[in-house]
């Protein structure tokens, strides 16, 4: 199983930040071998424009991460054939665009989800360079979330490169939608924290017919966006003591309301930032069940 951390995380005007233990301890970063990726399809959107050092994958507080991604990938994971939906959901890891937490809001959503009967997917998308060398990395990462000056900080907004990833992985999973069991009038995405970016970023920019069937930001910035009359139906999640995203107001869900497109919005009491599939001992435990009765009561996936 690929392992991976959600702790790097976009805010704001998109610093990087740290919940939990994390935020209490300081980060514990170390060197770990690229894992095995043999499931991995490659995206056909072309590498970056500019010099990205070698993908590097390494450990933080004992989990997993991945930065320099020059080259998009989408790695299925897909439910047993009896319980196969025919629903597919494109999993979109967030980390600042500096790099992804495939395991907690990755691996280990879709496999959540492929448990459910949801074909899921999930999205290494291209991030912006960070210094080749890890020790530069590290300490970048530590005065940035501290507040120092760094060369290691977020781009303003989603990156182009980005947004072409998700509209690359949602057709590539329409096209093959026969071979794996998916309707691909039922291709979703979800994304987190920074994925949640990608996500909202790809559903807008994405051309008539190509749109995704829903998303589901998680903890994601919601802040006003132009909401068109298309819109795909959206299930929002965050928490009220997200110490990123919630002073900055529910404009989003507001633009979807008034642009007359199905939306439901979860603003739990407590779990932070970055929860995952949820935080025990908060009310944001469990959220992704909310999610499945979402899908079913609005036809998205079929009721048990």
């Amino acid at each position: 199983m690929r392992k991976t951390i959600s702790s790097l995380l976009i805010a704001g005007a998109l610093c990087i930040g740290f919940t939990g233990a994390h935020a209490q301890s300081g980060f514990r970063f170390e060197a770990m071998a690229q894992p095995a990726q043999n499931d991995a399809i490659p995206l056909d959107t072309g590498p970056q424009a500019r010099d990205v050092p070698p993908e590097h994958w390494f450990r933080m507080d004992g989990g997993a991460n991945v930065r320099n991604v020059s080259h998009a990938t989408l790695t299925p994971y897909l439910p047993a054939n009896e319980e196969a939906t025919g629903t597919a959901v494109i999993v979109a890891p967030g980390g600042g665009f500096l790099g992804l937490a495939m395991e907690v809001e990755g691996t280990r959503v879709a496999q959540w989800l492929a448990a459910q009967g949801v074909a899921a997917f999930v999205l290494k998308y291209r991030l912006v360079p960070t210094p080749a060398d890890f020790k530069a990395f590290a300490n970048g990462m530590a005065a940035t979330r501290s507040g120092k000056p760094s060369s290691v900080r977020p781009p303003a907004e989603t990156p182009e490169f980005a947004i072409q990833d998700g509209l690359a992985a949602l057709a590539l999973v329409r096209t093959h939608a026969k071979d794996w069991g998916v309707d691909p009038a039922r291709v979703g995405m979800m994304g987190f924290s920074a994925g949640a970016f990608t996500t909202i970023s790809a559903s807008l920019a994405a051309k008539p017919g190509e749109k995704p069937a829903f998303i589901a930001p998680i903890y994601g910035r919601l802040t006003a966006r132009d909401v068109p009359s298309d819109a795909p139906p959206m299930f929002a999640v965050l928490a009220s003591d997200d110490h990123f995203f919630a002073s900055q107001g529910f404009a989003l869900i507001d633009g979807w309301i008034k642009a007359k497109r199905p939306v439901e919005f979860h603003l739990y009491q407590d779990g932070g930032h970055g929860f995952g599939l949820g935080r025990p001992g908060t009310t944001s435990d469990g959220w992704i069940n909310q999610f499945m009765i979402w899908l079913r009561a609005n036809h998205l996936a079929p009721t048990k």
